[in-house]
């Protein structure tokens, strides 16, 4: 009896250390991908104001689709930490 609960408390020692190391990578996963997605949004931005001006139609469309890729990532990141907020709460 002793050598199980030994060996479910290894276990569940394992899994929480697991969970508990997996969530900020996941916040962090996150996170470089929304800068990955403002780079991109930022680089097709400057190739069109160079190749059709600044204040040209496709140079306001790219300038558009980058305030909503900061936006979305604001958003995103707002409600990670809101969820992660509540989630501290809900351990105390």
């Amino acid at each position: 009896m002793a050598r199980t609960l030994k060996t479910l408390c290894i276990a569940l020692l394992t899994i929480v250390g697991l969970v508990g190391t997996s969530l900020p990578a996941r916040a962090d996963d996150h996170h470089e991908q929304c800068e990955r997605r403002i780079h991109q949004a930022e680089d097709k931005l400057r190739d069109a104001a160079q190749h059709h001006g600044e204040d040209s139609k496709q140079a306001r469309k790219r300038r558009e689709q980058l305030e909503q890729v900061r936006r979305q990532c604001a958003d995103s990141d707002r409600d990670h930490h809101d969820h992660d907020h509540d989630h501290d709460h809900d351990q105390h």
